[in-house]
Order: C-alpha cells, then structure tokens, then sequence
C-alpha cells in the first residue's frame, strides 16, 4: 500500500487523514498521523476554556477515538529528508527512529512567535494549547483566593493584574473571557472590590482586531473600558523581567499573569530541520493545490497545508497574497487535501484551494460578541449567539459538539464552576506528606579493637595505653598547669541512659 506520511495533528492534519479515512477504498494506502500530543485542539474555544465557559476536555478531540484506520503515533517528528523519504520520529520514551513514506503531508501547524524582550521568555504564557488556558485560568481563581486575605497593597495589587500583549483576535477575546471571570469571581469575594481589579492589553499597532471594521474595533474597546478593562495602543512591551511589565509609554504593570498573543510562527523544525522549500518566514512554499512547490517546480509527493505553509488566497483578501493562518483555512484546506490525494492515487488531477473569507466573529464574554460579513456588523447579544452557533457547528465530531452544547446549557442553568485544581501539577504532594516510611537502620555499634599479640603488647601507643586505665585514673591527672575538673555526682540508676 502507499505510505502517507502526515506530520501534525492539528486543524489540517487530523481533516486530511478524517476524510482520507471516508474516501479511500480498504487497501488503498496506509496512513500515518504523528503528532506530540494525542489530541486535535479546537483554538476558538480556548478563551472560553479561560472563563470556564468549557471544560478543558471538551475542546480537544482525542485522534485515536475518531482515527480509526490511520496509525497514530504520539512522538515528535525531529527531521525530514524528502531526498530518501525518510522521517526521523522522537517518542518521549526511547530512542528516536526513522520511518519510510511514499508521500508527506505536513501540517505541523504554528507556535507562539515572540520577540527577545528581557523576562517574556521566562514569565509569559501563550493562548496556543489546552494547557495555557487551564493554567491561565486556575491561576486566576488562585490569586483571587490569595488577594481576598490580604490587607491592601502593592502584593494585593500584583495578584489582581492580568495583562495580555497582542490585540489581535486571539488577543482580544482572551483579554475579554478574561475580565468576563473576574467579573464573576468577585461575586464570591466580598473582601474584593471592583476597582481592585486591573486587565491591561498592550497592543504595538494603532487598532484592534484588523480583520473587523474600524467602527467595530472602537465599540470593543468601548465596551472593555466599560467593564474596566484598558486597552493601550501604539505601545510596545519594553521588558517583562520578575513579572513587571514595562511599556514603552512608561507604565509599570507587576503582575503574575502575562498572555503572550501577539502573533504566530510556523512551526520552527521545517525550515530547520527538513529539505523541504521554505519562504522567507519559514513556511512551506505551497501551490494553490497544496502541492509543495520548490525553485525547480512541484516537489513530488510532498504537500502542505495549515498555518506552516505559505498557500496563496486565490480570493484576493489574503495577507501578501497568502491565506492568513486561522481555523477557517485550516479546516478546509484538510479536507480539500485529503481529496487531492485521493484523486493523484486515482490518476486524477488535485483542485485548487480557494475560500473567500464569510466574515469574522468574536466572543468577548457571557453575552457580548461581535460579527463582521463585508460591511454588515453586528455586537452584542446577537454577534455572541452567532459565536456560539457557528463554532459549536464547525467544531468537529458529533460527540465534541453534543458535550460542548451540553456544558453550555449546565452553565447557563447552573452557572459557571470556579474550582481551580492547579494542585495537579503537584498531584503526589497530599500522599508524600502523609506517607510512613521506613525508619532508618540503627547506626551499627564500634566494633572491638582487635588483641594485639603478646610480643606486641609493649608497642602500642600511649594514647591507647591511656585509654584502657579506669576513667577514675584519667581524670585524676589533670594537665600541667590546670586544675582538675570537679567530679560528677554519679546519677540515679533510673536516670542512666
């Protein structure tokens, strides 16, 4: 059978091998899916994970449960070499290996691009996986714990400041969903007030959200400060070291929490570690039909979609000429992929990649939203209804929907849960500390000093000569010139130890 090699699991790799399993026939080629984690993660919802509006699990979707034909391997793929077909895999346990494929397909996908600012590497956190939204928002609710027992302060005011760098969409909804539990939270804090509460988003450009109207951008912000949260423009992070946030207008923000959303990059190891065609910015040069595309004309049987290629926007609203890396294009560039190579195996000829964009929505907490389709916008009540429709549709498998439209309807009934369990990064800490242990083995008693030989009596030193009088013999020499020490009163017998 054909080989199929697809490198990442995210959006387009998890619809390329999906639709694979629906359209090749039993025989037709083996698929391979590896990916370092074990799950697609669904990114809309990763701000709604913040506010807790979704349980983290529900926003991912596990690959073997809905992958049942392809092979998937949990590892990291370190290195290809397209000239052998040949691909180097690193499990977490044990040695790396080499796989053979007879045609890849990589979709790695993006990781947080940041900029060398002093202290970001060492105190921010991304909005990019299920993990950075559980830990943004377990520390949130823990900080709360804490500030609600102090005295007020510069301590109380460094737990209670949140700030997020990047005003894209990303950026915005998570600094909204952000507020949107802080809000909440102080419902069950008395001690706190609102005015205790900081959120700063620091935004390099003159605007927000590019991908929506001007008109509509300035309604969002509106609404943050109206809801206590200040948006900064035209600044810049100038350092980030020990947690103090400092801007290139002056401010100082110390602070425990730093959201880093400002921008992505392709995933690094192709450009470093594969001899595949890259652009400037590291991305994969692709055709419009997917096919990877070098100096010299198609690389034959390498392809590439998602966020770490470079597939040019035949519908002309595309960033230099490319589709910009969201959700929109990942998804359907997976399954246009998958269709593609079904039709080459098949002596058929792959279509182009083409979407005109439908427009742009944002949840920006429990019921605030905005919609932008052309020149029509909508905010308020109606936009975060149509978030919630459109992603609870786009989100895939019928089981992720029903449970995803389920914790909706619980939280809306019962409201929202505030229970933080950052203790699981610790989780052997309650058991160690209660835990028996075997006591430690009694030190062993001196052994005796071997006898020396009759004739060898005479050469032993004279400290250890002194050593065998009685110590009433000892004690009863004092040294030259000192007065011999008082003689202890011998104790009771019950008192010896």
């Amino acid at each position: 059978m054909t080989k199929i090699l697809i490198v990442g699991g995210g959006y387009a790799g998890f619809y390329t091998a999906w639709q694979l399993e629906k359209q090749l026939n039993p025989g037709e080629a083996q698929v391979t899916v590896v990916d370092p984690l074990p799950y697609m993660t669904y990114q809309p919802f990763l701000p709604e994970v913040i506010s807790g509006n979704i349980e983290p699990r529900h926003a991912v979707v596990s690959l073997r449960r809905h992958l049942k034909r392809s092979r998937v391997i949990t590892a990291e793929v370190t290195n290809i070499d397209h000239a052998t077909k040949t691909a180097t895999i690193k499990p977490e346990i044990g040695e790396p290996y080499t796989v053979n494929y007879d045609i890849i397909v990589v979709t790695a996908g993006a990781v947080s691009r940041t900029f060398p600012i002093p202290g970001i590497a060492d105190n921010a956190i991304g909005v990019k996986t299920i993990e950075e939204a559980t830990w943004i928002r377990d520390t949130m609710i823990d900080n709360f714990n804490k500030a609600s027992t102090m005295a007020p302060g510069p301590e109380r005011t460094r737990l209670l400041t949140f700030v997020v760098v990047g005003g894209g969409f990303a950026g915005i909804e998570s600094f909204a969903e952000m507020r949107s539990l802080a809000t909440a939270l102080l419902e069950d804090y008395p001690s706190l007030q609102f005015d205790d509460v900081h959120f700063h988003l620091i935004e390099a450009a003159g605007r927000i959200m590019p991908e929506v109207s001007e008109d509509t951008a300035l309604w969002v912000i509106k609404n943050l400060a109206e809801r206590g949260a200040t948006v900064h423009l035209n600044t810049q992070v100038t350092s980030a070291v020990d947690g103090v946030v400092e801007t290139s207008a002056g401010d100082k923000f110390p602070t425990d929490v730093i959201v880093w959303t400002a921008g992505v990059m392709a995933a690094p190891v192709i450009k470093s570690n594969s001899d595949l065609p890259v652009d400037e910015r590291g991305r994969l040069r692709a055709r419009a039909d997917l096919r990877v595309e070098g100096d010299n004309g198609i690389v034959q049987d390498a392809w590439a979609a998602g966020d770490v290629s470079a597939v040019p926007d035949l519908s002309g609203g595309g960033v230099g000429g490319f589709c910009v890396p969201n959700a929109q294009h990942a998804v359907r560039q997976g399954k246009l992929m998958a269709s593609n190579l079904v039709a080459t195996l098949r002596g058929g000829t792959p279509k182009d990649y083409y979407h005109e964009n439908m427009g742009a929505v944002a949840g920006l907490g429990i019921g605030v939203g905005v919609f932008q389709s052309g020149t029509f916008a909508l905010t308020g009540v109606l936009a975060w209804l149509a978030h919630r429709g459109y992603h609870d549709l786009a989100i895939p498998t019928v089981e992720r929907k029903i449970r995803v439209l389920t914790g909706w309807i619980n939280n809306f009934v019962l409201g929202r849960d505030f229970v933080s369990i950052s203790a699981r990064e610790t989780p052997r800490a309650a058991f160690e500390r209660f835990a028996s242990r075997p006591r430690p083995a009694a030190p062993a008693a001196d052994a005796a000093p071997a006898k020396l030989p009759a004739a060898d009596a005479d050469k032993k030193p004279e400290a250890d000569k002194a050593a065998e009088k009685p110590a009433e013999a000892v004690a009863a020499k004092p040294a030259a010139g000192k007065p011999a020490p008082a003689r202890a009163a011998k104790a009771p017998a019950g008192d010896s130890k």
